[in-house]
């Protein structure tokens, strides 16, 4: 039998059409080459009126004060914690695509990993400023930082959760940028020698770092995306377990629960896909790549929404037992009477919370619903929608009443200022968004180009019509050996 047979012929292609190398570069650098199509401005334009609206919230709050933002006397954490932690969980499919399918050796994610690392440092981007913006006095945010200076004794407190949330930010944005930076290297030289300005050239030129393309580059690149995808693994179990201890470490009924480190690392993971998946189709209709982002992709990456979906429903699930369970009246009563009782004030949120995380991703057992693209879409922002509630109803409802009816505060909803922080960063992350799509290649080039001949439409229909010789020919040998 013929050794072509390295690459099973039951899996579809990644890459659909009869795509060659030079085929593959030129439809991957259209975008960057061609000029910005008007839905582009239109989009880019959008983004930066959000933008420029959450500047002027920001504003506001810095000048005015913690006042501007409808805060009271037990909700001390409100829209900008909630929105802290959903950015941070968008941020996780980008490192789980990027690193541990890199060493798994899992090819559906050249098609997805180079917008899902970019997805990855603008929502970490955005994450980042809800704890400096939530301290009121900004121009002190330099006292969350352990250097040496002149404070003598006085140090940070390392006992502090929201100190753990500075290295792991920081940590998981400096890892990510490393990770996406490397990879573009290739891509950048192919850029800078297709281009026919002298600024374009200059400028990756210097971004691609003097690439050649020799061997030693390639393995040193080899090297180097291990080394990182080695590091960025336990980063993506670190970031949101820490981002939990935020509130596990507390004794606040409803937030001192053991299962939170592991249900938030699902969480993050369910709604980084759901961003991924919103992203992905929106690019491949608007830069015309479907044949590079298939409907494989969008399967695969429904299959782990599924499996996500279904561990955070457990997590709900155990949350609930262990409430009733622990016999402790203040813990029972904060699932019981402010989240499970519909006819609670926040009961509504509770309950959308479930359908939209639980119920609804359960729809993609079937494999015509995970192949639908409208569907996925419209699935992908129910799920963000769910995972921003999942936040909001941890935060508020464990809050919003406290010991004492004498401490129960009134409805809490957030003021124009606190919706404009939110809507800003929104501007910030597609501003960054569609300025990387239109000068970074949006797909890895060179790593579609390494799967080509494994993963192409025209190779496996080439390796089949071979296979089908080798087994003909085998059998008509067997046959005459066998007279």
């Amino acid at each position: 039998m013929s050794l072509l047979k390295y690459e099973s012929q039951l899996r579809e292609p990644l890459v659909d059409g009869n795509k060659d190398y030079h085929q593959v570069t030129e439809d991957i650098l259209r975008p960057i080459e061609a000029k910005p199509t008007r839905l582009w401005y239109i989009g880019f334009y959008i983004s930066v009126a959000l933008l420029m609206f959450g500047v002027y919230s920001v504003y506001r709050e810095i000048t005015y004060g913690i006042g501007q933002w409808n805060l009271n006397k037990t909700i001390g954490w409100g829209w900008d914690i909630t929105n802290f932690v959903w950015w941070v969980g968008i941020g996780h499919a980008g490192t789980l695509i990027s690193a541990i399918l890199l060493l798994f050796r899992q090819g559906w994610r050249t098609g997805v990993n180079r917008a899902a690392e970019a997805m990855t440092i603008f929502a970490v981007m955005c994450a980042g400023q809800f704890p400096i913006f939530h301290m009121g006095r900004v121009w002190m945010a330099f006292f969350v930082l352990p250097y040496p200076n002149t404070r003598g004794p006085l140090w940070v407190n390392f006992n502090s959760p929201l100190l753990w949330d500075v290295f792991a930010i920081s940590t998981y944005f400096t890892v990510s940028l490393l990770f996406w930076y490397s990879g573009l290297l290739p891509d950048f030289a192919t850029v800078r020698d297709r281009a026919k300005t002298k600024l374009r050239k200059l400028l990756y030129g210097i971004a691609a770092f003097g690439w050649t393309g020799s061997t030693k580059h390639w393995q040193r690149h080899e090297s180097l995306s291990l080394v990182l995808a080695g590091l960025s693994t336990p980063l993506v179990l670190s970031v949101h377990t820490i981002v939990s201890f935020d509130f596990a470490t507390s004794v606040m009924p409803g937030w001192h629960t053991t299962i939170f480190p592991p249900y938030f690392v699902a969480g993050a993971i369910f709604s980084g896909f759901a961003m991924v998946q919103t992203l992905m189709i929106i690019l491949r209709k608007v830069f015309g790549l479907q044949e590079y982002i298939t409907i494989g992709h969008i399967e695969a990456m429904n299959k782990v929404i599924v499996l996500t979906g279904s561990i955070v429903g457990i997590a709900y699930i155990t949350e609930l037992f262990i409430a009733w369970y622990g016999q402790n009246p203040y813990e029972w009563y904060v699932f019981k009477e402010n989240r499970a009782n519909l006819f609670s004030p926040y009961g509504w949120s509770y309950w959308l919370m479930m359908f939209c995380n639980v119920v609804s991703p359960q729809m993609f057992w079937f494999r015509k619903l995970r192949r639908n693209i409208a569907f996925t879409f419209f699935m992908s922002i129910i799920v963000n929608i769910g995972m921003w509630y999942e936040r909001f109803v941890i935060i508020v409802t464990s809050t919003y009443r406290d010991y004492l009816p004498s401490s129960w505060s009134t409805y809490y909803s957030p003021t124009t200022w606190e919706i404009g922080f939110y809507l800003g960063t929104f501007g910030l992350f597609f501003t960054c968004f569609f300025l990387f799509a239109k000068y970074f290649p949006v797909i890895a080039v060179a790593e579609i180009k390494s799967i080509l001949k494994t993963s192409g439409e025209n190779y496996k229909v080439k390796m089949t019509d071979l296979e089908k010789k080798d087994s003909e020919k085998f059998y008509i040998e067997e046959v005459e050996h066998a007279h």
